[in-house]
């Protein structure tokens, strides 16, 4: 018996709306799939509520769950709940979204959803989902009976101008949506959804974690016996996904084997995680996450194309992979598992909007991080070891980017020095051992520490047992231009501007000398910075320099040659550069040359040996000369009896 059958027409051109919503809100067919069965979870998860708030209200709540049954004969899928159902009222409210809106203006939210944020009254209502079934279907029966009723409702349409509602006598508890499919496309992406592999496909990328069973019929067979030679084929009910959020139960209920096999299905990784980071968050934004830094760096960590970001679910929802907004590039390591209660999506959730929920969240992830990277360097020597070596390259660039957590990134950060051979120090090391009167924290950067070490460079403050960082990465000389400090100590480049190691003590002591110097060299200087002016910008006495003759050092806010090369090297144009010129004024090259200056000097062959005296410094930091044949001309020329 049937009632109050009606057919009506939708006030909106239906079909256009429909035409947008398959072919613009949704990048893939598949998700008519994740649609229905949230709506499904939704409404369990509602049956549940007003059970516990309504003592009144008759049901039963012990097995709760969703079916989804295959008829390959008359191709149809349905996903069925026996959750809290709706009333007519309700179908008419609720189904009837897209047709209660208007043509023109709905077209235009929908439009405005898929550039930028979403409407937030068409976000998670229950007609724009299930209106996704027309991607796959052409046509759609809902049955409905709402909790606490007796009466049921059938909605059916084929998308086209009208739906019909009609009033049952009876049906069971919750919802069931049958979709008659459409033929399978492939080159269109349309599926053969009556196959159960690919259903059992899709839904454990969407909706694998969903709280509540998902269950399906499946054929399964079993081996003939000893006596017949037939294989027995029959049909069991299967539970299709996992429900296994790991995100959700607390550290000492989950065992190590399922965080492993986890963070593999997470990463597509075949290493163990290093480190496992459980997050929650309570209070008027609710979010979860299951986080993992790796123990083994990616081999895309530095390719430009590779993906970063954590995957991002909503109520157990999978919604993107690689969600790069809830994690900055810096830490595109890490892997691992965001689910939020409440998350501002646009019509179709795949994509975010940019609001201070996804700021929040990333500002929490990011210290979490952080703050066990530094427990690590605390408590765990050989863990932090293993990731420093693994990604303190990529952790680095963060100075670059991430000024609110610059002291956090500098703090967990290690370093090569002089101190060790072997060891690398982190800052605060660094500055627990520097004497009373070191003020700075001297660093040199290079391409590599065998390189750096014979530098003229490090003379002077290996002769004063002064330690010094060596900086080999790349980042390195992006960030030490742009960190001013650490702990209130000052970073000073040894190959940059002029370096002062006296004490007042010394530079009283050593001051007749130096004015002895000055006067001694000053003709020297002047000609040297007029016959080098093409390639120096000064020509200098040195107090950095012990051994070597000479040094190349560039003004105090200039460019290394090092980050000149990497520039070049990117595309970019860099202007020539002219450094400075330092000798040392105790060796008996430098000392000869001022001496034959004095004596001739207008001799030409001193102007070769100026220029070898140049070339030679620029060598010995790890340079390249702009003319190398020249160079050797003129040194076999001058060693020539």
């Amino acid at each position: 018996m049937t009632s109050q059958v009606e057919q009506l027409e939708f006030q909106a051109e239906t079909r256009q709306l429909l035409d947008l919503m398959i072919h613009s809100v949704y990048s893939e067919k598949d998700i008519f799939l994740r649609e229905l069965v949230s709506n499904a979870s939704d409404a369990l998860d509602k049956l549940r509520l007003e059970a516990f708030q309504n003592k009144e209200l008759d049901v039963d709540t012990s097995d709760l769950h969703i079916d989804i049954d295959i008829d390959k004969e008359a191709r149809t899928l349905t996903v069925r709940d026996n959750g809290i159902g709706m009333s007519r009222d309700e179908v008419v409210d609720l189904i009837g979204t897209l047709a209660k809106s208007g043509t023109a203006d709905l077209r235009r939210k929908l439009a405005e959803a898929k550039d930028s944020a979403a409407p937030e009254e068409l976000i998670g209502q229950f007609g724009i989902g299930f209106y996704s079934s027309f991607i796959a279907a052409d046509k759609v029966t809902l049955v409905t009976r709402r909790a606490g009723e007796t009466e049921a409702t059938r909605w059916e349409s084929e998308g086209e101008g009208t739906y019909t509602i009609e009033t049952l006598a009876e049906a069971p508890q919750g919802t069931s949506v049958t979709l008659h499919l459409k033929p399978a496309d492939t080159e269109d992406h349309l599926y053969d959804y009556t196959a159960p592999t690919k259903i059992k496909q899709i839904i454990k990328r969407y909706s694998d974690f969903i709280a509540f069973p998902i269950r399906m019929e499946v054929e399964t067979t079993a081996p003939a016996d000893d006596e017949s030679e037939e294989v027995t084929r029959q049909i069991e009910t299967e539970t299709i996904n996992s429900m296994k959020a790991l995100w959700t139960r607390s550290k000492s209920d989950v065992s190590d084997e399922e965080y492993k096999e986890f963070y593999k299905h997470v990463s597509h990784a075949w290493d163990e995680p290093l480190e496992i980071i459980p997050l929650k968050a309570e209070g008027t934004f609710e979010y979860q996450a299951l986080l993992f830094i790796p123990s083994q760096a990616p081999y895309d960590m530095f390719m430009r194309e590779a993906k970063r970001g954590v995957q991002l679910y909503v109520k157990r929802v999978f919604i993107m992979d690689d969600c790069e907004e809830l994690m900055p590039e810096y830490l595109r390591f890490v892997k691992g598992v965001v689910d939020a209660q409440d998350l501002s999506l646009n019509v179709s959730r795949e994509i975010l909007q940019q609001d201070r929920q996804l700021k929040l969240i990333q500002r929490r992830l990011v210290k979490k991080i952080l703050s066990t990277v530094k427990d690590m360097q605390a408590n765990n020597a050989e863990k932090y070891t293993t990731f420093w070596s693994q990604f303190g390259r990529v952790l680095k660039e963060g100075l670059l980017s991430d000024f609110d957590n610059r002291d956090a990134i500098l703090g967990v950060s290690s370093f090569a020095s002089t101190n060790s051979t072997e060891d690398q120090t982190s800052l605060a090391e660094y500055v627990a051992r520097m004497p009373e009167t070191q003020e700075q924290i001297y660093y040199v950067t290079g391409e590599s520490r065998q390189l750096i070490e014979s530098s003229p460079h490090m003379e002077a403050f290996r002769a004063r047992g002064l330690e010094v960082l060596l900086l080999t990465d790349p980042v390195d000389e992006m960030w030490v231009g742009s960190v001013p400090e650490f702990d209130g100590k000052p970073f000073q480049s040894i190959a940059k501007g002029e370096v002062d190691l006296d004490s007042e003590e010394e530079k009283k002591a050593a001051e007749a000398e130096r004015e002895e110097q000055s006067k001694e060299f000053a003709e020297l200087l002047t000609w040297m910075t007029s016959t080098l002016s093409e390639t120096v910008k000064e020509v200098r006495l040195s107090s950095r320099l012990v051994d070597s003759p000479a040094c190349i050092v560039s003004d105090e806010f200039g460019f290394s040659p090092t980050l000149e090369k990497m520039y070049r090297a990117s595309g970019q144009f860099v202007p020539p550069t002219k450094r400075i010129l330092e000798l040392n004024p105790t060796h008996g090259l430098v000392e000869g040359l001022r001496k034959a200056h004095a004596e001739r000097p207008d001799d030409e062959a001193l102007a070769d040996t100026a220029e070898i005296v140049y070339g030679m410094a620029l060598l010995a930091e790890g340079g390249e000369l702009t003319d190398p044949a020249h160079f050797t001309k003129l040194l076999a020329k001058r060693l020539t009896p």
